[in-house]
């Protein structure tokens, strides 16, 4: 055969090669006797055995953990006897955990609300830690810190208004507070998609969010240990060691940077919801 006539022959396989490969149902049995062809990528899901534990790098957080000064299990009401609470509310401890749920019909509103504060002063730079458990929806979470009354006032000096759980008197009134909300669960917005919000006061300054993990509580499998780190004027909140938001103040937008203070629990009725293990500890920055 002449080289012609090889051209030609070429040609009618190349031909009826892609004639083939447009058919229905003939381009895959094409494919056995014709070119080689880079096969699709199938993405496949790995079995359970095959998945990668996600590893929690401590080692990258932009401080470290110190001296413990103070620790509180939060299992008797002897453990909170000196604690002060503001609204109306119960607090027991059938689990050997502290137990809040609020006394006030949740139709009052605000008024349902209350406001549980440790007595004693933490200075700045300290990491504070809890174990949480979940208990009844709906409702709202909050940790208030370095709370002190405004010019410097103690938080609980006479002088200052009265203060009742009502929200308003908490950041517009005549105290100066950070103060982070979790477990979002009040309103159909933070149920149907849940953050976690940071705010400073006086004021009522959203300075930071970041997305809540916790489940609801059918599906919740507490206890989930909670941190909040304030190191100057760097804020850092995290869920099991998951980081959720970080902030830091530039102690001019929302006023002066606050420092040491106290700390208290907030919960907005109907929720209900345990606390255990409540730790502080000094933070410094890490080398």
């Amino acid at each position: 055969m002449t080289r012609a006539n090889n051209d030609k022959a070429m040609h009618r396989g190349l031909l009826r090669w892609a004639i083939l490969c447009t058919l229905p149902g003939i381009a895959s049995a094409a494919a056995q006797s014709g070119p080689a062809v880079e096969p699709r990528a199938t993405a496949t899901r790995p079995s359970t055995s095959q998945r990668a534990t996600p590893q929690k790098d401590k080692g990258t957080m932009p401080y470290k953990l110190g001296k413990v000064i103070y620790h509180n299990p939060l299992a008797s009401a002897e453990d909170v006897k000196d604690w002060r609470m503001e609204g109306d509310a119960a607090v027991t401890f059938p689990n050997k955990r502290m137990r809040m749920a609020n006394h006030r019909d949740p139709g009052e509103g605000q008024a349902a609300n209350f406001v549980f504060w440790c007595p004693r002063d933490f200075p700045d730079n300290i990491a504070i830690s809890w174990d949480f458990y979940p208990m009844r929806e709906p409702g709202l979470c909050i940790l208030f810190f370095a709370a002190k009354g405004r010019n410097n006032r103690d938080l609980f000096d006479p002088s200052l208004a009265e203060r009742t759980g009502q929200y308003q008197q908490y950041h517009s009134s005549d105290i100066n507070a950070l103060h982070v909300s979790y477990y979002r669960r009040m309103f159909e917005s933070e149920r149907r998609f849940h953050t976690c919000n940071l705010r400073k006061s006086h004021g009522f300054h959203l300075v930071c969010q970041g997305a809540d993990p916790l489940p609801d509580v059918e599906d919740a499998r507490p206890p989930y240990r909670i941190q909040l780190v304030k190191m100057g004027p760097q804020v850092h909140f995290a869920i099991d060691d998951l980081p959720i938001l970080t902030w830091t103040d530039d102690g001019r937008t929302y006023g002066p940077v606050l420092a040491g203070g106290k700390i208290g629990f907030r919960q907005m009725a109907p929720l209900i919801a345990e606390y255990a293990n409540l730790t502080v500890q000094e933070v410094a920055a890490s080398e």
